[in-house]
């Protein structure tokens, strides 16, 4: 079979890919309204730093398996790694239905980590392989969109079966079912996409790029490329505000008032509107470029945490308006950033540049966990919203200041190709 780049020549895998990346999204919404009510009703934590272990040792654990996935991918192909995924996100529904301890829930978000950090970079990687360079950020709306609106469509489901039901076990039964189905589909009907990745850098390489260790990747993606750091520590605020929330807002409005109900919805809007706007950002971000996405976006997350941690409206209505806040701006950004790295990394090293982002973005979870840990343990919940606001303006300044437009030209990318040559011969 003859193998050709584009969305449209590709179509039917991809559609797959998108199917498949609801159900990776869909295990991260298992936990989003109710797991830490779990900690906090059912085993009784009175600590805001305990109950908020399991979202920092799910993006310790993520960031790192982010970090290899790349390295992975190349070695074994991307379709055994995505297998693997999945094998290790069979036990985590069970886990967290049925626990008995606190600590058989952070081993849920152990295995849930390595789960989404190879499965997830694999989807990523396998839709950027097949489109090619000119719809890299529709790809990625696509894929994000998929993930994320089965993340906030799930933590709803979740809500309104604890609301029935209780805490444990029926609201993780769907996990079961996601992981099911996601595995088979995974086995039976997804193919690699290793070899697409190899046409194009044939296709945009006029000068040979040899293949860089990780130390070099981690090096240029985290330091070295202004482009590259602008974007990864973009990536880490997006998801400390992320990581934040999970753990700060259904504690926060369940004790302003609002119901378990209300809760889920507040949890389900942030996801489900970053998720469907990708929709539409994602190939926006392919016309008017990666940078003003990003900067924008960035600074309507700040507005979001400025309507919650303000109080302008009774806490319901605040939930819900800043939600939708933070998650039309994390809409505008997560695109951007992922097309931004598949635009500056070269294909003989972009996977591994995007686990290196993703490294770092994922970071962000805990980082947002910790700090909201420490910071509500000391002054109180609301002002772990304050100071993520002020973290989120602050990233949205450096990528104003640092960041430079990645969308090129084809003498452009030439060039930059050129350069990255010599960088990694030297």
């Amino acid at each position: 079979m003859e193998i050709k780049l584009g969305l449209k020549e590709n179509w039917q895998q991809f559609s797959l890919l998108v199917l498949l990346n609801m159900l990776v999204g869909g295990m991260v919404g298992l936990e989003r309204t109710v797991v830490p009510l779990v900690g906090t009703e059912e085993f009784k934590i009175g600590s805001d730093i305990v109950v908020f272990s399991f979202i920092i040792a799910f993006g310790v654990v993520k960031a790192f398996t982010n970090l290899v996935s790349g390295v992975l991918a190349d070695k074994y192909t991307r379709k055994k790694v995505l297998i693997l995924g999945w094998l290790f996100g069979l036990p985590v529904p069970f886990l967290l239905a049925w626990g008995p301890g606190w600590n058989w829930i952070l081993l849920a978000n152990v295995l849930l980590g390595i789960s989404q950090g190879l499965a997830w970079s694999m989807t990523v990687n396998m839709k950027i392989d097949l489109v090619g360079p000119k719809k890299r950020g529709l790809a990625m709306g696509l894929n994000e969109a998929a993930g994320y609106g089965a993340v906030g469509l799930t933590a709803l489901l979740t809500g309104y079966l604890a609301s029935a039901y209780g805490l444990r076990p029926q609201p993780f039964y769907i996990g079961i079912a996601y992981t099911i189905i996601g595995l088979l589909l995974s086995v039976l009907v997804i193919r690699d996409t290793r070899k697409y990745a190899q046409l194009e850098s044939k296709q945009v390489n006029t000068t040979a790029v040899p293949k860089p260790g990780l130390a070099w990747v981690f090096k240029e993606t985290s330091l070295k490329n202004r482009n590259l750091f602008a974007v990864s520590q973009a990536g880490l605020v997006n998801n400390l505000n992320d990581g934040m929330s999970w753990g700060v807002f259904p504690l926060l409005f369940i004790s302003a008032g609002v119901g378990l109900e209300g809760v889920g919805w507040i949890k389900a809007i942030y996801p489900v509107v970053w998720g469907v706007g990708q929709v539409v950002t994602g190939p926006l971000t392919d016309r008017l470029g990666r940078k003003p996405l990003i900067v924008w976006g960035m600074f309507v997350q700040v507005l979001g945490h400025v309507v919650i941690g303000f109080k302008f409206f009774e806490p319901l209505t605040d939930g819900l308006v800043g939600s939708v806040l933070l998650g039309l701006g994390t809409a505008m950004v997560y695109p951007a950033l992922l097309a931004a790295v598949s635009d500056t990394a070269h294909p003989a090293w972009r996977a591994s540049s995007l686990g290196v982002y993703r490294f770092w973005r994922d970071i962000g979870y805990a980082a947002g966990a910790l700090m909201a840990g420490v910071v509500a343990g000391l002054f109180g919940l609301i002002w772990a919203v304050h100071i993520a606001g002020l973290l989120t303006l602050l990233s949205g300044l450096v990528v104003l200041f640092r960041m430079k437009e990645t969308i090129h030209s084809k003498s452009e990318k030439a060039e930059h190709n050129t350069t990255t040559a010599e960088t990694i011969l030297s």
